[in-house]
């Protein structure tokens, strides 16, 4: 598939490039993602080099992997502020991830990406189901799945094999004829 970007109010979601290797490699140091996500830990430059010039355009080209970097529209540089990617796995089913940048977590950015990215799998990418898995635990990510509208199917025993350990998983799913949940406003914290 030719990889395509799309807009929200606040965000431009386009797929990562090899010049979003430091902002990816910088954002990976977080303990939370490497913590929740399949992200190497210790996560290297190289890392980040692969999979911003090799493995997310190759997912692109393959239709293995929609992986979309999302960044501030509004803002100098416009920087990374989540990433968030969406992985065929057959009979019209996918299974959708994402992590934010720690910086600019709290403030709803995530749950924009995550609808404007459903969305799209629902009108362009032939999905009827779209999955949510997670380690238990993981409330940050299950609140945003919740925002999004997925539906919690339950918890799958020891269905995750996260550092060489097996997990259980939350799983949640989407369909294109679920009602879509009002956009909250977005959170600012206090200036301290």
């Amino acid at each position: 598939m030719e990889p395509v970007a799309l807009t929200t109010e606040r965000l431009l979601l386009r797929p990562p490039v090899p010049g979003d290797a430091e902002e990816v490699r910088a954002a990976c140091q977080d303990r939370e993602i490497q913590r929740w996500t399949a992200v190497p830990a210790p996560y290297t430059w190289e890392h980040a080099v692969e999979f911003t010039s090799r493995t997310a355009p190759a997912g692109w080209r393959e239709a293995s992997m929609y992986t979309f970097a999302a960044v501030l529209r509004a803002a100098p540089g416009s920087p990374l502020v989540a990433m968030v990617s969406l992985t065929p796995r057959g009979q019209g089913c996918a299974e959708i991830g994402y992590w934010a940048v720690a910086g600019y977590r709290g403030r709803g950015y995530v749950t924009e990406s995550v609808r404007a990215v459903s969305r799209w799998s629902f009108e362009h990418a032939g999905v009827a189901r779209l999955e949510w898995r997670a380690e238990v635990g993981n409330t940050a990510s299950r609140t945003v799945a919740e925002h999004t509208g997925f539906t919690h199917e339950g918890t799958l025993r020891s269905a995750l094999l996260h550092h060489s350990t097996r997990r259980d998983t939350w799983l949640a799913s989407l369909l294109p004829t679920d009602p879509v949940p009002r956009p909250q406003h977005p959170h600012h914290p206090p200036h301290s």
